[in-house]
């Protein structure tokens, strides 16, 4: 097997990872003030699509999370970046919050229920039956249809909420289409990510809380992946998928050092 380059940038997801139901996690506020002194390229990824990344910076500063605006990528980026590439300056119907639709505007998208050319289905706090009609019926009318990410379930201190991946599965049933998912496990959006940051996924590792999400995404776009075991997976649950993280560790407070 060959020998791994050294880690030269960090790629982590937030829920799980840095925060839980809204309280950052012990070592996250010296991991990333550790990144910041370093210098080294650094992103916070998260498959919520409601929040802009002015929005998500406000909200862990306030945690006591200090990540530049910069340094946020969210699946509706990834998203955008995605549609900007497939069909510049197009429309679309959009499911979804101020994360999402500030996304969109911002390359040019106008957003519309007007023959538009894709419906695009994010994360929201209500989701309307009227939406999720108006999106079955543009889906069949020719629509091509993208879902932000594939999360069944998201995180809530009342306990789990449905979330973009089941309102999916809702519209694919009705619609007979399948939608294109832009976030965590795509690959796309560790790369779309990479990007923006100038670093590789050779001399990039991925930390998550997630097997199917987070470890599958960063090994397939060729990082190094860390299993934290402070959210969804735990030290059992690793065997039951058929890949594995290249390392295991309890939080985010044992990668300090790494850095």
């Amino acid at each position: 097997m060959a020998e791994r380059k050294p880690v030269a940038s960090w790629l982590t997801d937030m829920d799980g990872v840095l925060i839980h139901e809204g309280v950052p996690i012990p070592g996250a506020d010296v991991f990333l003030a550790k990144l910041r002194e370093s210098g080294r390229p650094f992103l916070v990824l998260t498959n919520n699509s409601i929040y802009t990344p002015r929005d998500l910076h406000a909200r862990l500063r306030r945690m006591g999370l200090d990540v530049p605006v910069e340094n946020i990528w969210t699946s509706a980026l990834s998203t955008a970046q995605f549609l900007d590439d497939q069909r510049p300056g197009g429309t679309a119907y959009v499911i979804g919050e101020a994360g999402l639709t500030t996304a969109l505007h911002d390359i040019g998208y106008v957003l519309t229920d007007h023959e538009p050319d894709y419906v695009v289905l994010g994360e929201t706090r209500t989701y309307s039956f009227e939406a999720m009609t108006k999106a079955v019926r543009l889906i069949k009318d020719g629509a091509r249809f993208i879902c932000t990410n594939p999360d069944e379930t998201g995180p809530s201190a009342e306990g789990p909420l449905p979330a973009a991946g089941s309102v999916a599965a809702l519209i694919t049933k009705a619609s007979g289409r399948k939608p294109y998912f832009a976030g965590k496990p795509n690959p796309l959006m560790m790369r779309t990510g990479l990007n923006t940051i100038g670093a590789h996924s050779e001399t990039s590792a991925m930390i998550g809380d997630r097997m199917d999400t987070d470890v599958l995404a960063g090994m397939e776009a060729g990082m190094q992946t860390y299993l934290v075991l402070t959210g969804l997976t735990s030290r059992e649950d690793i065997d039951r998928y058929p890949f594995r993280p290249s390392h295991v560790v309890n939080s985010i407070a044992d990668l300090v050092d790494l850095v």
